[in-house]
């Protein structure tokens, strides 16, 4: 009888202890301040002088809660039996996509990583070079992780991402002892809030101030070139996308981030008004008819010549951006080992892709500045 009590009374401790975590974690974010002004899928907070990393969407459709107690290495006296927590400064990390790298490089932090998945899509100088001086060891390709070379790094931390729920490898990896940290900055609606995550390995790195340094440099030339495009009388109409499979065109919704771009360089994108923050799949006819006459064509899927285009489908050389010449590409401008800079560093500066944008359409603007990301298709 004892011992079905003890069990009953474990039983109850159990669900009470969750349903107070979730109330704490409700709690937690309802009344702390947040240090975070863009992005939605994490925040930074201090409770009481105890600072908390908290993963509100780690990753698509995320309903759990992801809270970490933030603890310096040499004053590890903390003890939250709700919260994991993590000890920093990391000196030992594992980061698993190529828009984490430019963070960690502006943090100058790029040595600290001791792991990384399909190694060739790596863009920049300064890791590609400790990659190729083995310094960096690679733990897999674009579709899977090889947990046994992970487990022999050892890391402190694998900064990982989930598409549409959390990575099994990665679950494993986390269950062998080794803590695992989503990073959803692919989630961000808006292009400041995913260069915003710099602070979440700010917060890592025990660099907030720089971190904060370095987003406040890039927020104010965000809003320094789109105070500059809104000025201009002149609003070009914007296609964007390409068929990709199936004879559908997929091209950037109505709210999505790419059409926030579009709207703060003071352009008409043809497609604003559309609701969803993804893609939209259309027929070929209805987007030569509502853009066949678009003044620019900017991101045309993964084509880069022409060419390339017209042996896909002849009927794009119909669309006035073709004829005229103004069809701008992100895939032409690529790393040593054939990674395309755009999706590498695009995400951490947001302000050099806005600024891309506004000399397309508008070169005037900037008479000298030359394109980071985006060239002529030719």
């Amino acid at each position: 009888m004892n011992f079905f009590f003890l069990k009953v009374l474990s039983v109850l401790f159990l669900i009470v202890s969750v349903s107070c975590k979730k109330e704490i974690n409700t709690v937690l974010l309802k009344t702390k301040s947040s240090k975070i002004k863009y992005a939605k899928g994490f925040d930074i907070i201090d409770e009481n002088g105890i600072k908390k990393l908290i993963i509100k969407s780690a990753f698509q459709n995320s309903k759990e809660i992801f809270i970490y107690t933030i603890e310096k290495n040499n004053d590890k006296t903390l003890n939250d039996s709700f919260n994991q927590e993590i000890l920093v400064p990391v000196n030992k990390i594992v980061v698993t996509s190529t828009t984490h790298i430019p963070m960690v490089e502006l943090l100058n932090e790029e040595r600290a990583i001791i792991g990384f998945p399909f190694g060739k899509y790596v863009s920049s100088e300064k890791t590609r070079n400790l990659l190729e001086a083995g310094k960096i060891t690679e733990i897999g390709n674009e579709s899977s992780i090889n947990t046994e070379i992970l487990l022999d790094l050892n890391p402190e931390l694998v900064v990982g991402y989930g598409v549409s729920s959390a990575d099994k490898t990665l679950n494993t990896i986390e269950k062998a002892g080794i803590k695992v940290v989503y990073n959803g900055d692919w989630l961000e609606e808006n292009p400041l809030g995913r260069a915003e995550w710099i602070k979440f390995f700010g917060v890592l790195f025990d660099k907030e101030k720089q971190a904060d340094s370095i987003f406040n440099v890039i927020e104010a030339n965000y809003i320094a070139v789109k105070k500059k495009a809104l000025k201009s009388i002149k609003k070009g109409s914007i296609l964007s996308g390409a068929i990709m499979s199936n004879d559908i065109w997929n091209l950037p919704a109505g709210e999505s981030f790419e059409a926030q771009f579009l709207k703060d360089a003071n352009l008409n994108y043809l497609w604003k008004d559309t609701k969803g923050k993804g893609s939209l799949s259309l027929s070929f006819e209805s987007v030569f008819d509502k853009g066949g006459a678009a003044d620019f064509w900017i991101a045309p899927g993964y084509f880069s010549s022409k060419e390339q285009l017209l042996k896909s489908n002849n009927l794009y050389a119909r669309f006035k951006a073709f004829q005229n010449d103004h069809i701008y590409t992100s895939s032409t401008k690529k790393g040593k080992t054939g990674g395309i800079i755009y999706y590498e560093l695009a995400t951490t500066r947001p302000d050099l892709v806005l600024k891309d944008i506004v000399k397309i359409t508008n070169p005037s603007l900037f008479p000298n500045y030359t394109l980071t990301f985006f060239a002529k298709m030719l």
